[in-house]
């Protein structure tokens, strides 16, 4: 079980104020929404999606080890920072 909580904290922190979070806390500031209709909706949105990853990242391991996986997970995301950095530089 204690193999789990590195898990559990890096999804956390990388879900702190992050695009879904904000639109989550947009839909709950509306008046006439149920905030627990949001809480669920929200949740098993991100429960849906984290069971493609884990599906989806099950089956790439038949195919591509941890590490080679790790790597391009690592470039793609300092292809999007990059991305977002020249674009805030040329907004």
């Amino acid at each position: 079980m204690m193999h789990l909580w590195p898990i559990f904290v890096t999804v956390f922190l990388a879900e702190l104020g992050d695009k879904t979070q904000l639109a989550t806390l947009l839909f709950a500031a509306e008046q006439h929404v149920s905030k627990i209709g949001v809480f669920a909706a929200s949740a098993s949105a991100l429960a849906l999606s984290s069971l493609l990853a884990v599906l989806v990242g099950a089956q790439l391991s038949a195919y591509a080890s941890p590490r080679l996986m790790k790597l391009i997970a690592g470039v793609g995301f300092v292809a999007i920072g990059l991305w977002v950095l020249l674009d805030a530089r040329a907004s």
